[in-house]
């Protein structure tokens, strides 16, 4: 593995994301809810910044920027909508790869939580970073998307090989797991639910995921299973109808 990821809390309840190419020592930072938590990390390892990698322009994932560049001189790489709030250095969008040292992330078109989110995905280290798009036992909110394009958006994540790492943005576990077991009486959920509720009970991150295990038992990848008895007629309208669900629970 050539890319050593490191993981912290950061704000209320986001993981903040830094990664380190092993070849080179190039740093990144995936997002950047909060400058001073990421300057702390930072000193502490005694990197420096190189880059800064944002999947979408939400304060809490892009509000870091500024401050960030004007400290280490870090190159910002975004989606085009973080000129929102940011001023970037090179725009990507779906296919494009960004290099950091000897490793190639691909950028894939995650959109529906905003419409121009975007997932990284390491493909020889096996990790993908995903930002809101999709969390341990859930998917982020709809804030700009349709229903067609956040399931399509779910579709190209579950693509990915199942051992991949899934790193998402939020500690939503608790929360997600109640719903999740409202909805789906399946026995890998419940299995699950045992390993989810200890880590929970004893303060420790729920994240990374695979993309395996959230195949198995996230309701939102088994939307079309769980929604069918609710009249769902295609993927995006099974998605609607679970998205919903969770909107109002």
């Amino acid at each position: 593995m050539t890319l050593e990821v490191r993981q912290f809390a950061c704000l209320s309840d986001n993981y903040g994301y830094l990664v380190r190419d092993a070849a080179s020592g190039k740093v990144a930072a995936i997002d950047t809810p909060d400058a001073a938590t990421y300057g702390a990390e930072l000193k502490r390892l005694g990197w420096g910044l190189d880059m800064i990698m944002n999947t979408h322009w939400h304060p809490d994932h892009a509000g870091g920027n500024r401050a960030l560049q004007n400290q280490y001189g870090a190159t910002i790489v975004a989606p085009r909508e973080v000129e929102r709030i940011s001023p970037i250095d090179r725009i990507v969008a779906d296919g494009d790869v960004i290099e950091l040292g000897e490793t190639r992330l691909r950028v894939i078109d995650t959109g529906g939580h905003t419409l121009g989110h975007i997932s990284l995905y390491d493909t020889e280290s096996g990790i993908v970073f995903v930002g809101d798009t999709l969390f341990t036992l859930g998917c982020g909110r709809m804030f700009e998307g349709t229903p067609d394009q956040f399931a399509a958006s779910l579709d190209r994540l579950v693509a990915l090989p199942e051992a991949t790492l899934v790193y998402c943005a939020h500690e939503y576990t608790a929360s997600n797991l109640t719903f999740a077991l409202g909805v789906d009486p399946g026995p890998a959920l419940a299995r699950r639910a045992i390993g989810l509720r200890a880590k929970i009970a004893a303060g420790e991150p729920t994240v990374p995921t695979t993309i395996g295990e959230e195949r198995a038992t996230n309701p939102f990848l088994r939307a079309p299973t769980l929604a069918i008895a609710a009249g769902a007629v295609d993927a995006a309208d099974a998605f609607r109808i679970v998205r919903k669900a969770k909107d109002n629970a």
